[in-house]
């Protein structure tokens, strides 16, 4: 019965969508442009290094070797290999989907179990200080000062899911790390694991960066085409009304719980999408600032039905189930939302708490102020098409190369 359920809803809106497409062409094709703008001038050149870097961390040994190292902490506190530091540190830094990519890769490495990998993909899928502090604190809110909130609640939030996430499915067996010679020295052991890793792919350098390039690409393509279709689908609820009609139930409910009713549009958009949705609340007249950054830090821990939709066809590639990841994301917006009640006063409130900005005097007196993320991500949508246009091409050359020789 339930997939007699699912296929009718499937199939219906399939024909909802090509119909609602071929009656608003124009603002689909708007929203399309506008997603595909947002990928390929932010989210390609800021994830593409990371994606290359940890494939390249696979191919040589160096995660296993950061793994030993890390084994002490991670195990006690995750329940997960050392190897999971790694994951956990280019998740935060570099935003979603890095997280899941790299699980996956882990998983697919055998590197880690089919549990310990639904344990890891649950807090480590998280979004990057470039879009919290660059477009939402300063892009948005115009206020430095209310990134370094929403990024503790969300970072810290985080941590809190991965602590909880241990005790999922605690009693089943842990990967155990493989050491020839557990009387041999750590830094023999580590140099062997990483010589012993390396001869395993006896690959020439140039095909391992090619194929490094060349995943790193075709999942960043992937993501784009979920953005784009994502951007499109919450455009075309807007035109069609649907958003609406839910905005108005959901208004009921807020206002049961005495939140601001004009909220419920900008939070069902954020639902699909973090960035319309955390624009629109920044937007939202006639709000306290505190609500705004608890809307905010719900949409980031929810991290949105597009980014979920990434995360879940990374996942498809391999054993790993979805099921726990979503769970998560409600343990992250409970925790998200606590914080940034509880961090407002000693983060925001007290400025003392935090300078984030380098005052300079030009040859004219007059005070200017430089944010870092804020340039980063202006340099991106200046220059960011550059580095996504020349990886394309590296990647279409590489696989040009492939196919010749096949």
């Amino acid at each position: 019965m339930l997939n007699k359920i699912r296929t009718i809803f499937y199939s219906m809106s399939t024909i909802f969508l090509a119909f609602a497409v071929i009656t608003f062409p124009d603002e689909s094709l708007e929203a399309s442009i506008r997603g595909l703008n947002l990928w390929f001038e932010i989210v390609f050149p800021s994830l593409l290094p990371f994606f290359i870097i940890a494939e390249l961390l696979l191919a040589f040994g160096v995660v296993k070797v950061i793994g030993m190292v890390l084994e002490p902490l991670m195990r006690p506190l995750f329940n997960i290999p050392g190897s999971g530091g790694v994951v956990l540190g280019m998740g935060l830094a570099s935003g979603y989907p890095s997280g899941a990519k790299i699980t996956a890769r882990l998983r697919q490495e055998d590197v880690l179990t089919k549990t310990e990998a639904e344990r890891l993909v649950s807090f480590t899928n998280a979004s990057n200080p470039l879009f919290i502090f660059g477009a939402i604190s300063i892009g948005f809110f115009h206020d430095p000062k209310t990134g370094l909130l929403l990024a503790a609640s969300h970072y810290v939030g985080a941590i809190l899911v991965g602590f909880c996430m241990r005790f999922y499915k605690y009693n089943e067996e842990r990967s155990k790390p493989k050491h020839d010679d557990e009387r041999q020295s750590f830094i023999k052991r580590a140099w062997n694991t990483l010589h012993h890793e390396r001869l395993k792919k006896n690959e020439p350098l140039g095909h391992v960066l090619g194929q490094a390039v060349s995943s790193s690409i075709q999942t960043l393509v992937v993501v784009g085409g979920f953005i784009i279709l994502f951007s499109v689908i919450n455009k075309l609820l807007f035109l069609t009304g649907i958003t609406h009609y839910v905005g108005a139930a959901l208004a009921q409910l807020f206002g049961l719980f005495q939140i601001p009713e004009s909220l419920s549009l900008p939070f069902i958009a954020g639902l699909f999408e973090i960035t319309l949705g955390a624009q629109m609340i920044s937007q939202t007249d006639n709000l306290t600032l505190l609500i705004q950054l608890i809307f905010v830090s719900a949409i980031l821990a929810f991290n949105g039905f597009s980014i979920q939709a990434q995360v879940a066809s990374i996942l498809s590639t391999t054993d790993i189930k979805f099921a726990p990841y979503f769970f998560a994301r409600l343990l992250h917006i409970i925790f998200s939302i606590w914080l940034t009640i509880a961090l407002f006063k000693p983060l925001y409130l007290n400025r003392n708490a935090f300078s984030p900005h380098d005052i300079t005097v030009d040859s004219e007196g007059n005070i200017s102020q430089q944010y870092f993320w804020y340039d980063i991500w202006y340099w991106l949508e200046q220059y960011g098409y550059l580095i996504s246009l020349s990886a394309l091409v590296i990647g279409c050359l590489y696989l040009l190369s492939r196919l010749r020789k096949s």
